[in-house]
């Protein structure tokens, strides 16, 4: 079998992974808090799906225009930079030349070896303006589109920030009390937060373990002081 270097990238730290798994993490996170909150305030499973609920299609609407807006403004700004980089290539191809050739130097190469590189570079003009680009303002193309992360998104927000929600919805479905449904939300939230570390991982190159119980402690603590902050409302009210 044929191995693909692009094809390991795309998997395992790709285009669109990102925004999954931030999405993923902030339904959870947010979600959840709200679970707690309203736990914390002693209100009834009502309260919670009706909360719930809104929180999960307003902040999954506002996380996919938030991600549309970065990725698009992203874009035009890189468009914006490469034809202004490209019209001095052009206007002026040894100067552009001698930049890259320079920019060699500080990363180690010697005068020769980076003046022999950058004229062979210079022979693919697109390839020496995003070069360029790179090392001088440290931006790095990224062929994505904004409409297919936002989707990405907020899919992947209302998925993962539904499984706070999932015991209590089945108990309102079947008209049933689920003995420690809070216990069981936080454990299967807990989980989630725990697995979405770990994948995130593979984006940050963090050891995996270590990116998961961060992520999962950063989530614990948005709960928790949601569900003290519910408990003392609760109190004041």
């Amino acid at each position: 079998m044929k191995y693909s270097h692009e094809k390991e990238h795309f998997y395992f730290g790709g285009k669109y992974l990102r925004s999954g798994v931030y999405g993923g993490l902030d339904g959870i996170v947010t979600t959840f808090a709200v679970v707690a909150g309203v736990i914390g305030a002693n209100l009834s499973s009502a309260i919670i799906l009706i909360l719930g609920f809104a929180n999960l299609i307003a902040d999954g609407i506002s996380m996919a225009v938030g991600d549309y807006l970065s990725t698009k403004s992203e874009g035009e700004y890189y468009k914006k930079e490469f034809n202004t980089e490209n019209k001095l290539s052009k206007a002026n191809p040894k100067n552009e030349r001698k930049l890259f050739s320079e920019i060699l130097k500080r990363k180690g190469y010697s005068s020769i070896d980076a003046n022999k590189i950058s004229l062979l570079v210079s022979k693919n003009k697109k390839f020496l303006v995003d070069s360029t680009l790179r090392e001088e303002i440290g931006f790095l193309r990224e062929d994505v589109a904004p409409g297919r992360n936002a989707i990405i998104t907020f899919l992947s927000f209302i998925v993962f920030g539904f499984l706070p929600l999932v015991l209590f919805v089945i108990g309102a479905f079947f008209g049933v009390t689920i003995p420690n449904a809070f216990l069981w939300a936080s454990v299967l939230s807990g989980v989630s937060l725990f697995c979405l570390g770990a994948v995130k991982s593979k984006i940050t190159g963090q050891n995996w373990i270590g990116s998961g119980a961060i992520t999962l402690l950063v989530g614990g603590i948005a709960a928790i002081a949601a569900y003290f902050v519910g408990e003392i409302l609760a109190r004041i009210v």
